[in-house]
């Protein structure tokens, strides 16, 4: 995590990022890494960053996949559970990099060989996954979370040695990552269920903690236009797996039931929300919710909240498939909830973060009210009728009312 402020000190006689960048290299062809240029014209994400999200997204597919595997055979509260402590790991060590890179990037060899090393670790969070849900076995998803974090404080060890003002905040970050990790493998070794999930807990709170303990020593500096723009690609990807995912689960019930006017209905569903998500999620102006640390925090930790809703969206229609096929072992008002609760949270969410300090009392009005109207989808006999119709007048009202300026 990172706070945005102007380029003084140290950062100031470093210069901006197009400076370092024309800055000569050592005799091992590295550039100095230096704090860059908050206010850097025209930052825009890297393809090694837009690379390094691709990777991410398998995990988020393989935790969805298996959410909905947990939740069809019956087992909503521990698929549920699972997920969201598999999409911790992810989105943790995603937001981390993303935070370091808009603060560090440099773009040199061993940047980008360290960058693909984590990316490696990722794959093997990924391949973890499936034991957590099955036997809650987390050796694996824990052995590539940690590599991903190793990698995460050789870059800010690195980063230390050109940090200028913001020294002490890398080390505080390499030495607070460090210890969590041990704590991580430690964690491993406790066989009493109580203990394990209170160790759990602690080192998660450990671990969110860092950037708070961290910033108090020292601001590392970040691009607001570049940092949003990151999470803006990372959800259009999670938002395309999504729909993806969701559109197989339709296609492949087709072919299972006579009538096909539910699944049609329902793959409506699956398109009409996902674009009214990427409607409602890129109407705000996101940079202006990242002006401090507070800030900077609700926005990034929040988004843990809206990266996992839109991964999960994915699953529950596979749910909802297979409940009107006969095959989900669920209650079909819940397996209707599993479409319905993910929406709410994300469109929830986007607000909070970034849609109700930029708009009128009639969108502050209409979209968490709608929000919370989809919940009541599951009560009437046609199914998603509400969520779409609530989605739209959602969409419809955004475009009524643009956002306001910042003079308003």
């Amino acid at each position: 995590m990172a706070t945005s402020k102007s380029p003084t000190g140290d950062t100031a006689r470093n210069g901006t990022a197009a400076d370092n960048a024309r800055t000569a290299p050592t005799r091992f062809r590295l550039s100095p890494m230096r704090p860059r240029d908050p206010n850097e014209p025209g930052r825009a994400a890297s393809t090694l960053e837009l690379f390094f999200d691709l990777v991410f997204v398998i995990a988020v597919s393989i935790a969805a996949s298996h959410l909905h595997d947990t939740v069809t055979a019956g087992r909503l509260g521990e698929g549920v559970i699972s997920y969201l402590l598999v999409f911790f790991a992810i989105w943790w060590a995603w937001m981390n990099f993303t935070w370091f890179a808009t603060s560090f990037d440099t773009d040199d060899w061993l940047y980008r060989l360290l960058t693909i090393v984590q990316m490696g670790g990722v794959l093997v969070l990924a391949a973890g996954i499936g034991p957590v849900f099955e036997s809650e076995d987390f050796r694996l998803l824990i052995a590539g979370y940690v590599l991903m974090r190793i990698i995460m404080i050789s870059q800010w060890l690195r980063a230390a040695r050109g940090a200028g003002t913001a020294r002490w905040t890398t080390i505080v970050y390499a030495a607070g990552i460090g210890i969590a990790q041990i704590l991580w493998v430690a964690w491993l070794a406790i066989d009493d269920p109580t203990m394990r999930a209170v160790g759990l807990g602690l080192l998660i709170l450990a671990e969110i903690s860092i950037p708070v303990i961290a910033e108090t020593r020292g601001t590392t500096p970040w691009h607001p236009d570049h940092i949003t723009e990151r999470y803006g690609c990372f959800t259009i990807i999670v938002l395309g797996e999504s729909l993806l995912a969701s559109a197989n689960a339709v296609f492949d019930a087709l072919g299972e039931v006579a009538d096909i006017v539910p699944l049609i209905s329902l793959g409506l569903l699956c398109l009409i929300v996902t674009a009214a998500m990427w409607w409602i999620y890129f109407w705000p102006p996101h940079h202006r919710a990242i002006g401090s640390l507070g800030g900077s925090l609700k926005y990034g930790y929040g988004h843990y909240f809206i990266f996992a809703a839109a991964g999960a969206f994915s699953a529950g229609v596979g749910v909802e498939a297979d409940s009107q096929l006969g095959n989900s072992a669920l209650d079909p008002v819940l397996a209707t909830f599993t479409v319905s609760v993910p929406i709410v949270v994300f469109v929830l969410g986007v607000w909070v973060l970034a849609i109700r300090a930029n708009a009128n009392a009639v969108v502050n009005t209409v979209v968490p009210v709608c929000a919370l109207l989809i919940l009541a989808d599951p009560i009437i006999p046609i199914p998603t009728f509400l969520t779409t119709f609530f989605m739209i007048i959602i969409v419809i009202t955004l475009v009524v009312f643009p956002p306001t300026t910042e003079d308003s």
